[in-house]
């Protein structure tokens, strides 16, 4: 049960950060474009990781529902 809550808390985390990123990327649009850039990337790293994590969710659900 703890790793599940730990993998639970991790996407919450990623989940914040990926919203930041986004939003740091919008703002940034027209001001400095390198920074929009450089935000977008590592947000779209970010939800890389996050799908993943978001994988894992959907196969325990899955194996929970089996047995």
């Amino acid at each position: 049960m703890l790793r599940v809550s730990q993998i639970q808390k991790y996407r919450k985390h990623l989940e914040e950060r990926y919203g930041r990123l986004v939003e740091r990327a919008n703002d940034y649009k027209y001001v400095d474009e390198c920074k929009s850039d450089r935000s977008a990337f590592k947000a779209m790293k970010v939800l890389e990781k996050l799908n993943r994590i978001k994988y894992l969710d959907l196969d325990k659900e899955f194996s929970n529902s089996i047995v």
